[in-house]
C-alpha cells in the first residue's frame, strides 16, 4: 500500500491500511491515521494531522508554513478531520501564534485549487468550489457551500447551511441558512432548496424567512431588527443562532 518511490520521514506516524502512491513527501512531525488514500505527487509537511477515511489528490499541499508575514517559525499544525475528499491542487497552511492551528473538520469536498489559510476553521460537511481562496482566521460554520472563485477576506465568518455564489467577493460575515451574492455581495433570500435537502421542514422554513425579512427588509437597524425577530418570530434553535450569529458578529453581516 505504500510506494517505495514515495519519501516518508521516519519520524511520520502512518496508521492502518494507508495507501501512498509515488512521489509522495511526507515529512516529520506529521500524524496519518487509518484508511487514508494519498494519490501521486501529494505533499504533507511538517505539523500535519490526518484523521481517517480521506482522500487526497494529486499535487495537494497540507501543512506549508503561512503566507503571514508575522509568522516567525512557531510551532503550530494543520489538522484534517475524517473522510473528506481534498481534490487536486488545494493547499491548506499551518497555523500561527494567532491561534496556533488550522482545521479542516468531517466529511468535506475542497475542490480543485482550493486554498485555506492560516489558523482559518472550516467545520462538517461544507462544499468548496475550484480556485476558492480563503484568507487567515476565516471560520465557515456546518453545511455550509461555497461555490466556485469566491475571495473570503479574513476574519470573515459564513454561517451554516447557506450558500454563496460563484465569483463573489466578501468582506463582512454571512449569516447562516442564506444565499449570498452579486457584485457587491447582497443578500439574496434563504437557500431553500438546500434546506428542504437537509430536512427542514416546510414550517421552520418560513419561521427562518420571517426572521430575515424583519431583518433585511423591515428598515430598522440591526439591534432593532433582532428584538423584533425575538419578539414576532417563535424561538427556536435556528432562530437563536441566527439572532446570536449576527450580534456576535464583529465585522457586520452582508447587507
Amino acid at each position: 500500500m505504500i510506494s517505495p518511490l514515495a519519501f516518508i520521514h521516519p519520524e511520520a506516524v502512518i496508521g492502518y491500511n494507508v495507501e501512498i502512491a509515488p512521489f509522495v513527501y511526507i515529512d516529520r512531525n506529521v500524524v496519518i491515521g487509518d484508511n487514508n488514500r494519498i494519490m501521486p505527487h501529494a505533499s504533507i509537511l511538517y505539523g500535519s494531522r490526518i484523521g481517517d477515511g480521506n482522500t487526497i489528490f494529486p499535487g495537494a499541499v497540507i501543512g506549508a508554513v503561512p503566507q503571514d508575514l508575522k509568522f516567525k517559525g512557531e510551532e503550530s499544525t494543520a489538522e484534517i478531520g475524517n473522510n473528506n475528499t481534498i481534490r487536486e491542487h488545494v493547499t491548506v497552511n499551518r497555523g500561527t501564534a494567532a491561534k496556533g492551528r488550522t482545521i479542516v473538520g468531517n466529511n468535506n469536498l475542497l475542490m480543485e485549487s482550493v486554498h485555506v489559510a492560516h489558523d482559518s476553521l472550516i467545520g462538517n460537511g461544507c462544499v468548496i468550489g475550484n480556485s476558492t481562496k480563503m484568507a487567515g482566521e476565516i471560520v465557515i460554520d456546518d453545511n455550509s457551500i461555497i461555490s466556485a472563485s469566491v475571495l473570503m477576506h479574513q476574519f470573515c465568518r459564513v454561517g451554516g447551511y447557506g450558500m454563496i455564489q460563484g465569483g463573489t467577493r466578501f468582506s463582512k460575515d454571512i449569516p447562516p441558512y442564506i444565499i449570498a451574492g452579486r457584485e457587491p455581495v447582497a443578500y439574496c433570500g434563504i437557500n431553500i432548496i438546500g434546506l428542504r435537502r437537509r430536512g427542514f421542514s416546510n414550517e421552520l422554513i418560513e419561521r427562518i424567512h420571517n426572521a430575515y425579512r424583519i431583518i433585511y427588509q423591515s428598515g430598522f437597524n440591526t439591534t432593532e431588527a433582532l428584538k423584533e425577530v425575538e419578539e414576532k418570530v417563535p424561538m427556536s434553535s435556528e432562530i437563536e443562532y441566527i439572532i446570536n450569529f449576527i450580534r456576535n458578529s464583529e465585522r457586520g453581516i452582508v447587507r
